[in-house]
C-alpha cells in the first residue's frame, strides 16, 4: 500500500512540476520562445535524472521555472535550442549546487550561470560548465569571491609591478 502511495505521490509532484513549467509559457512567449507539455514532461524527467545521479533530494517544484524565466531572454536562445539547452542547464546547476557545497542559493546560482552564459560564454555550455562555473565553485569552495579570477588579479599585479616600475625610472 505504502508503495502505491509513493507512485500516486510522485505522479502528483510531476504533474504539479510540469504545470508551473507551462505557466512559464505566458512569460517566455515575449521572446517567441513556447514549451510543450511533453517538453515539460521532459524537463521534469531530466530534473529527476540529475537529483538521482548526483544524490540530491529537493521538496517542491524545483527550479526549472526559475531557470525558464532567467535565460528566456538570451541572444543565444532560440525556439530551436530552447528545449535542449534548458536540459544541459538544469544538469549544469544541480551539478554545481554539489560543487559549491550548497554554499550558494539557488538563485544566485542561476543569475551567476546567466551571466556567464550571456557574458564571457557567448552562449557556450562548455565553457559554462567547463571554466567559468568551475572556477567559481572553486572560489566558493576556498571562500573567495565567486567572481575572483587568478588570471586577471596576476596580469592586474604585473600591470601594477610595471607601471611602479615606470615611475621610479
Amino acid at each position: 500500500m505504502s508503495f502505491n502511495l509513493m507512485l500516486f505521490d510522485n505522479a502528483l509532484v510531476q504533474k504539479q512540476a510540469v504545470s508551473e513549467i507551462m505557466l512559464c509559457n505566458e512569460i517566455i512567449d515575449q521572446y517567441s520562445l513556447a514549451l510543450t507539455e511533453a517538453s515539460a514532461l521532459e524537463l521534469v524527467e531530466t530534473r529527476s535524472y540529475s537529483l538521482e545521479n548526483l544524490g540530491r533530494i529537493e521538496f517542491g517544484g524545483g527550479i526549472i521555472g526559475k531557470i525558464i524565466i532567467v535565460f528566456c531572454d538570451s541572444p543565444y536562445l532560440s525556439q530551436d535550442n530552447f528545449e535542449g539547452i534548458l536540459h544541459e542547464l538544469i544538469e549544469i546547476f544541480y551539478y554545481y549546487k554539489n560543487e559549491t557545497l550548497d554554499l550558494m542559493s539557488d538563485d544566485d546560482l542561476i543569475n551567476y550561470m546567466k551571466m556567464y552564459f550571456d557574458g564571457v560564454c557567448h552562449g557556450s555550455l562548455d565553457q559554462l560548465k567547463f571554466t567559468e562555473l568551475d572556477r567559481m565553485a572553486r572560489n566558493v569552495r576556498f571562500g573567495y569571491n565567486p567572481d575572483y579570477n587568478e588570471l586577471e588579479e596576476a596580469i592586474k599585479k604585473e600591470m601594477e609591478a610595471e607601471e611602479k616600475e615606470e615611475n621610479n625610472e
